[in-house]
Parts: structure tokens; C-alpha cells; sequence
């Protein structure tokens, strides 16, 4: 029997080597979750950056003292100002569980490869997981850039 066409062999590392179609068939059902990967990574990226900048804001107005009275009233944005640092700070939590997800995802789909096990309901059940956890991010996103397009952010 050929290793091309998906059948074991069997040799003296005890089963644990996969075969050639095995292993060219988790590396295709790889392909999904890496993009997943690779978008939450892009994603907390972004979500970092605004969260940086949103606390760079609290900080500065927090600099401005209680008897300026041309620039005390922009004080009054700073619970605004956490509450979107409270949605991003959700939203980054929920990307990296979903990062998680993916990349456990695919360290199950290897090493189901090496010994040999059907992964599929498992890998279903983390990609949906995956899923459904950056959806639930992106919602918070949503909130804070509806929260966000405010006018006081313009001044200083």
C-alpha cells in the first residue's frame, strides 16, 4: 500500500507518524483558522491602538486644573472616555479568547493527525467558538466608535 493513498503504515515510531494524506488534509483545514489568526491579530493591533489612544486622552485632561476655566469644562467628557476604554478593554479580551480558540484549534488538528484521531465535532465546536467570540468583539468595537464619533474628541 502507498502512504499517497491514505492508508497507515506501520513503522518503528509506534503510530505516531502521520501520513502524507493526513497530514495534507490538516494542513488544508488549517487554512481557515490561520486567517482567523491572522485577523484577530490585526485586530487587537487596532483595538490597542485606539484604547492608547483614549487613555492618552483621559491622562491630558486630567492635567488640566480645576481653576481653568476656559478648558475645566472638557473635564466633563472623561466618563465617556471610560466607558469607551471599558468596551475596548471587552473587546480585546473577547479577540484574544477567539485568537486562543484558533490556535488551539490548530494545535488539535496536528496533533489529532499524529495519533491518529477524528477531530472534526471538536474542531467545528472551537472554530465556531473562534467565530463567535471575534463577532462578539467587533460588537463592542461597534459600540465604542458609535460612543467615539463624539465632537469633544476634536479639542484639546
Amino acid at each position: 500500500m502507498s502512504l499517497l493513498a491514505g492508508t497507515s503504515s506501520t513503522s518503528s515510531t509506534g503510530g505516531f507518524v502521520p501520513d502524507v494524506g493526513q497530514i495534507s488534509q490538516v494542513m488544508s483545514q488549517a487554512t481557515a483558522p490561520a486567517f482567523v489568526l491572522g485577523a484577530v491579530a490585526g485586530f487587537v493591533s487596532i483595538l490597542l491602538g485606539r484604547m492608547t489612544t483614549v487613555l492618552d486622552r483621559i491622562r491630558s485632561l486630567n492635567e488640566i486644573a480645576d481653576d481653568d476655566a476656559a478648558r475645566s469644562e472638557f473635564k466633563s467628557d472623561i466618563p465617556r472616555l471610560r466607558r469607551r476604554a471599558i468596551l475596548l478593554n471587552s473587546a480585546t479580551r473577547l479577540a484574544l479568547v477567539s485568537g486562543m480558540c484558533a490556535s488551539l484549534l490548530l494545535v488539535v488538528g496536528f496533533a489529532s493527525a499524529f495519533v491518529k484521531l477524528r477531530h472534526e465535532c471538536g474542531a467545528g465546536l472551537l472554530f465556531l467558538f473562534a467565530v463567535a467570540l471575534l463577532g462578539g468583539s467587533l460588537f463592542k468595537f461597534g459600540q465604542e466608535v458609535s460612543i467615539g464619533l463624539s465632537e469633544p474628541d476634536h479639542y484639546r
